[in-house]
């Protein structure tokens, strides 16, 4: 019989995979896996359309179309101060995790060991395994889900190559704030040790915060590489078109990796993209849009006996059940599938280690009212 060693051995088929399946098999509304249920804004839709008419049909520049990279340098300038050539420091992508493989694979060496903090975005540790590296986890506090820096430290060693943050941070929904960011910076300030900040939600942030890009510190700006996803930003997840920016000495790195893998990015959405986010306005309104769907939404958790945690940022909400049941977080989402007709992500599948049975499980806010109000009705059954 012939056999085959996976290099992943220990992966499985994702959660969201699973999700959305038993979703579709229950006819449950799916909260779980993170897309809107509405279009991307009508002028985007408009702009593509003009594209595909004229002659952007074959392949673009292998770092992405010029006329987008420069579109991406004059935003990055604009919202946080980061002045970028675009020429040497941008690289568009197939998406956010496209670009995080990439980064990852251009940033470390078989042996190296990477620090990322759990519960994470499930793509950080393979993508890690795939390299060659080593996974060195950091659990964020039970609560509140902010980085215990006095364990980083102490996780520190002369394997370690590449710290990984998430800011706003899938799944909880905290955000990094300057503290968070100064004590990084005294952390890697004098070592080798580079990072990799996942920023696809940067416009999803609340209640008056700001957006940290890691790219505005100086002394993080020569060491980082950061990720951005359009189809967070404009509602088309589906289109899978984003980008990496950083110093030039790492992204020459980056895109010897890009160049074996994908090469280059679908052509006449990088056209339509390097037009429309010229205008500020475009993306402006995102986080008061967002905002209010998270209000909304835990407007309709009110009676059902879960208890929303705090979400400064994406368009997840976190949540605990332990008012209502006592099962595991996998078995309890199986179970508010089938009986309830909703569909929320369990926590635990985003840390290898800790974090489990904390009776926590993740939605997705990014849905018309209609649904969310349905959603909420649906969950009432709980109690």
């Amino acid at each position: 019989m012939q056999s085959l060693v996976s290099r992943l051995s220990s992966a499985q088929t994702t959660i969201f995979t699973e999700v959305t399946a038993k979703s579709n098999q229950y006819h449950a509304i799916n909260l779980g896996q993170g897309f809107p249920d509405y279009n991307p804004p009508d002028g985007l839709l408009q702009l593509v359309g003009s594209k595909i008419k004229e002659s952007h049909h074959q392949y673009a520049p292998m770092p992405g179309v010029i006329a987008l990279r420069q579109a991406i340098g004059k935003k990055m300038d604009v919202k946080y101060g980061v002045q970028l050539d675009p020429d040497e420091e941008i690289t568009v992508t197939a998406g956010a995790t496209q670009a995080i493989l990439t980064a990852i694979m251009a940033l470390i060496q078989p042996g190296d060991e990477v620090i990322l903090f759990e519960p994470a975005y499930d793509s950080y540790r393979p993508s890690v395994e795939l390299a060659g590296g080593k996974v060195r986890s950091v659990l964020l506090e039970r609560g509140d889900f902010r980085i215990p820096w006095q364990w980083v430290r102490a996780s520190i060693n002369d394997r370690t190559k590449l710290i990984i943050v998430n800011t706003p941070h899938n799944p909880s929904g905290t955000t990094l704030d300057k503290e968070d960011v100064e004590i990084l910076s005294s952390i890697v300030s004098g070592t080798d040790i580079r990072i990799l900040s996942d920023e696809v939600y940067e416009h999803l942030v609340y209640d008056g915060r700001e957006h940290s890009c890691l790219l505005s510190h100086p002394v993080i700006r020569d060491r980082c590489l950061a990720v951005f996803s359009f189809g967070k930003t404009f509602h088309c997840t589906g289109w899978k078109v984003g980008y990496c920016a950083g110093p030039a000495w790492l992204m020459r790195e980056f895109r010897k990796m890009h160049q074996w893998s994908v090469f280059s990015v679908n052509s006449f959405l990088q056209a339509a993209f390097a037009e429309y986010i010229n205008d500020e306005s475009h993306y402006a309104y995102l986080p008061s849009f967002y905002q209010q769907k998270r209000d909304f939404f835990r407007e309709q958790l009110e009676g059902t006996g879960l208890t929303p945690l705090s979400c400064d940022g994406t368009f997840f909400q976190v949540v605990d059940y332990s008012a209502v049941s006592d099962l595991p977080d996998t078995v309890f989402i199986d179970t508010m599938i089938r009986e309830v007709g909703v569909a929320a992500i369990p926590l635990s599948v985003f840390s290898a280690e800790g974090h489990q049975n904390e009776s926590l499980i993740r939605f997705c806010f990014a849905k018309t009212e209609e649904t969310l109000a349905e959603a909420g009705k649906r969950l009432k059954k709980l109690r």
